[in-house]
């Protein structure tokens, strides 16, 4: 028997069962996670990793089974019961206060007297340790999305868990970054005899991380195995319940290959304004960026940025987070006006001053945070999908819901959306479906251009697939997609061109039949040629 078979797992789940009515959401889950161990979990959205996960925190109250830390069974009341036990978890939603300080979101639910020097000390102590560099000073609705992710680690590993569950961690994280977490996690369980748990949909990132993996479909265990002794096209087949072909869905699944089959030997081009040929030369751009400069405390977050998008082009725009990729997706929601430049769509200039006028000249937006400024959750699948749209569904300022409602039932076939009725508050919604609700109002509204902001974030493979198939149909149909993206197999599978921004800036624009790892590392990083 192997050493580590005899090792008593640091959280033992048996027949952990929960129900919602006729709904399984756990059917007789066993799962034990060991300390020493980083324990990938696998499966689709509504697989039960989430009611899982709940029960763990002490959100949910199982139905039936047994936990067990060490070998002492437990029960777990509440989340205060599980911090105390030593469970912490790194939600994959960020639950930070953006108007306070690093410090200050770290240290909330202390009690006792505020000390701001020794929560700042500790704040730089743990970062130091697990290697997550931060200002304990800085406020994070001024942070990038990969440095709130490292508060959220923070403030979790402060509480020094035995057990920590890690909820996709790098669904906002670059290719470096995610390597760079992997890294310390990996010193961190092996040096401290922690246990991870690892939930992810990104099988590249499963095999590379995890010491054993646990797959859920529909509620029960679909496969239980050391990675080592699997492979990433059987752990694709067990958690979708069919055959995959990582050719077609390698980007979905956090496969696919970035190297291009026959790369260019040439240097990528520098100018900022695109020079790489558009879908068609011909054609004016349907999305066009000119000199577009927002500024931040006197700095340029946006400085003078160029871009072109044609109709019927997926233009990829590519970087390390924090960047200027979230200002930019706020800019073209409407929610930021720049200090200079234009917009133009369909070759008008955008006046960008009056709310809602880029919806109207023919933007479309997927934001980067869809809870945040895509959908807004207490209202129902019909309401969100004809909030952009109100005056067809309204006659003389009185909203016809039978009108709203057939709209909702076409867009909801149309776009496989799947939810019980129109009427479905959309927080019941799984991350997928809501994503598709975001789309379908968009590509509804028959736009000119369509820009996509990590369109992909958390979801799962079925989900991203659809995603995938959804802009490339709009590009067919002749939108221009501008695809802002940190996902290096994203980018090389969905777009034409790929624009490369660094502080701010576009330092590089290369069709993607040239692009290689290496040459838009070097982009990334500043370096133009």
């Amino acid at each position: 028997m192997n050493v580590d078979d005899q090792l008593t797992p640091a959280l033992t789940l048996r027949g952990v069962s929960k129900r919602y009515g006729p709904v399984v959401a756990c059917d007789a889950v066993d799962l034990a996670v060991r300390p020493g161990e980083i324990h990938g979990l696998l499966g689709e959205n509504g697989a039960g990793k989430s009611t899982l996960m709940k029960i763990l925190l002490g959100l949910v109250h199982r139905d039936t089974g047994t936990i067990l830390r060490g070998t002492e069974p437990i029960e777990i009341d509440s989340p205060q019961v599980a911090a105390d036990l030593g469970l912490g978890m790194v939600h994959q939603h960020f639950s930070l206060i953006e108007p306070l300080t690093v410090w200050e979101n770290v240290i909330l639910g202390d009690t006792g007297r505020v000390d701001r020097a020794a929560a700042c000390a500790q704040v730089e102590q743990v970062a130091q340790r697990y290697g997550l560099p931060i200002d304990p000073l800085a406020r994070v609705d001024r942070l990038s999305a990969g440095e709130r992710q490292r508060v959220e680690l923070i403030k979790c590993l402060r509480r020094d868990p035995s057990v920590l569950i890690l909820d996709e961690p790098t669904s906002v994280l670059t290719q470096a970054e995610s390597a760079e977490l992997f890294t310390v996690l990996r010193r961190v369980v092996q040096a401290e005899n922690r246990a991870v748990i690892l939930i992810s949909h990104k099988l590249a990132e499963i095999m590379a991380a995890t010491d054993r993996v646990t797959v859920l479909r529909r509620g029960a265990v679909a496969f239980h195995g050391t990675t080592a002794d699997t492979t990433a096209q059987e752990l694709a087949r067990q958690m979708v319940g069919r055959d995959v072909s990582l050719r077609a869905e390698g980007a979905a699944l956090g496969l696919l290959p970035v190297e291009p089959q026959s790369p260019a030997g040439g240097p990528p081009s520098t100018d900022p304004a695109g020079a790489a040929p558009a879908a068609d030369p011909t054609t004016p751009a349907a999305l066009r960026l000119r000199g577009v400069t927002l500024r931040v405390g006197g700095l340029p977050v946006l400085d003078d940025l160029h871009l072109d998008v044609a109709p019927g082009e997926i233009v990829g725009l590519y970087g390390v987070e924090g960047n200027g990729q979230a200002t930019l997706g706020e800019l073209l929601s409407g929610l930021l006006v720049p200090d200079e430049g234009a917009v133009e769509v369909g070759g008008r200039p955008v006046e960008l001053t009056r709310p809602g006028t880029l919806h109207e000249a023919g933007l479309g937006i997927v934001p980067e945070d869809r809870h945040h400024s895509g959908v807004v959750l207490d209202m129902s699948v019909a309401e969100n999908l004809v909030m952009k749209s109100l005056a067809g569904v309204c006659t003389r300022g009185v909203l016809s819901r039978r009108r709203m409602h057939r709209i909702a039932r076409r867009q909801m076939a149309e776009f496989n959306i799947v939810a019980p009725s129109p009427d479905t508050p959309l927080r019941s919604l799984s991350g997928g479906n809501q994503q598709r609700v975001v789309l379908a109002r968009e590509l509804s509204a028959g736009p000119k251009a369509l820009v996509a902001a990590q369109p992909t974030h958390g979801l799962d493979v079925g989900a991203i697939e659809d995603m995938y198939v959804r802009l490339r149909q709009a590009a067919a149909e002749g939108v221009a997609v501008l695809l802002i993206s940190t996902e290096l197999e994203e980018v090389m599978a969905l777009a034409d061109r790929i624009a490369v921004i660094s502080s701010g800036r576009i330092v590089g624009v290369l069709p993607t039949a040239e692009a290689t790892a290496e040459r838009l590392g070097m982009l990334v990083g500043g370096v133009a040629h």
